[in-house]
């Protein structure tokens, strides 16, 4: 199986955490539509006779697409794909695009997942972290997408932002239970250099939170969510039984993936390769015939990293088994001898053949995934 990843770079406004690739002027959001659909058709041969089972629509703010926009893409990508009986077709959506007929426009498009951009229920976080829409907003999204049949809903929250305590996480938490979402994508809030918040961190003019908060706050998330019936099965996802996201879990279990759009990454097991990030020389590029990419062609090693980087996060852990086929016994017995102090230190556990990540593990899970990477 495979997936398809779209990146649509445009925004109305920066938010002042994002460090992904995007522009803030939409006039070229026609001429981008016609590259992208002609990028489907330059690269159909990239995963060659791969069934297609997921669909992202990812950015930038996808939803700053019209409906037949979406259609277009899907259609195009279906002409010149093999897909699956029932692919998992998703989309990022901005609250404060959600208009009357909106929802039920992408319903007809093909998309059969949302995935909605809350991020927060209190407004002055949603301020801080410059996001246009409030929490009514918000609000009223969610129910149109319920009012429209969707049932594969996803929300984005981010916690651990400056100032805020684990009861605000709770309270965000309650009212994301309120609606009956399938799946949450909370992430701990990441200040990057080149944001508005990293240049602020860097003239000493923001604190990021403490450790102690925010593994209180992520141990919290973890219990109200499984209070609450989701499947804690990748550190910043959790899901009801039935609606881990595929498409994300493809990135973890190094499925093959392609790309489409300005600065979008392709994987295909032997490299990885890259769009340029420029929407304008992406689109004089693609419609010259060529797709504007750089390449990089992974060795042995490399890969064995990226799978133990991925896997570990998840629940289903690093297959001992899968790396002594895959790779070597050298590198099997590696992890084995390096993982057992974690072991004893109750940080990591072994089940039957895997290396699985205990909850205390999960709060320090950077520094015990770069302990087992293999020098390259």
């Amino acid at each position: 199986m495979a997936g398809i990843y779209l990146h649509i770079p445009f925004c109305k406004s920066w938010c002042s955490y994002c460090d992904f690739y995007s522009v803030t002027d939409n006039t070229d959001m026609a001429p981008f539509v016609q590259a992208v659909t002609k990028e489907a058709v330059l690269q159909s041969g990239y995963l060659e006779s791969e069934t297609v089972e997921t669909v992202y629509f990812g950015g930038g703010t996808p939803s700053l697409m019209t409906a037949d926009q979406v259609r277009r893409i899907i259609a195009t990508l279906r002409e010149n794909y093999k897909f699956s009986e029932d692919p998992e077709i998703t989309m990022e959506i901005n609250p404060d695009d959600v208009t009357d007929g909106t929802i039920g426009a992408l319903a007809g498009s093909g998309v059969n997942r949302i995935s909605l951009g809350v991020q927060s229920w209190n407004d002055k976080r949603l301020k801080f972290l410059g996001r246009r829409h409030n929490s009514a907003q918000s609000e009223k999204a969610l129910a149109q997408v319920f009012k429209e049949g969707f049932v594969n809903v996803s929300v984005d929250l981010i916690y651990g932002i400056p100032g805020m305590a684990a009861g605000d996480l709770r309270l965000d938490l309650e009212k994301t239970f309120s609606f009956p979402v399938t799946h949450i994508s909370a992430y701990h809030l990441t200040i990057e250099s080149g944001t508005k918040l990293g240049r602020l961190k860097k003239e000493g003019r923001l604190e990021e939170a403490d450790e102690e908060t925010s593994n209180t706050m992520f141990s919290l998330l973890s219990a109200r969510c499984r209070e609450e019936g989701f499947i804690h099965y990748e550190i910043s996802n959790f899901a009801k039984e039935g609606f881990i996201s595929r498409h994300n879990s493809s990135y973890w279990k190094q499925t093959p993936y392609l790309g489409l759009g300005p600065s979008a990454h392709s994987f295909n097991r032997a490299s990885r390769q890259w769009n340029v990030s420029d929407v304008k020389k992406y689109i004089r590029s693609i419609n010259s015939g060529a797709v504007p990419f750089e390449r990089e062609e992974l060795d042995r090693l490399t890969t064995f990293n990226e799978y133990v980087m991925t896997s570990l996060r998840t629940m289903w852990g690093i297959d001992l088994g899968y790396v002594e086929a895959y790779y070597d016994k050298e590198l099997h017995d590696y992890l084995v001898n390096l993982a057992e102090k974690y072991i004893r230190y109750g940080l990591l556990r072994r089940e039957k053949n895997t290396l699985v990540l205990t909850d205390q593990g999960k709060m320090i899970s950077d520094n015990i995934i770069a302990e087992l990477l293999m020098e390259l």
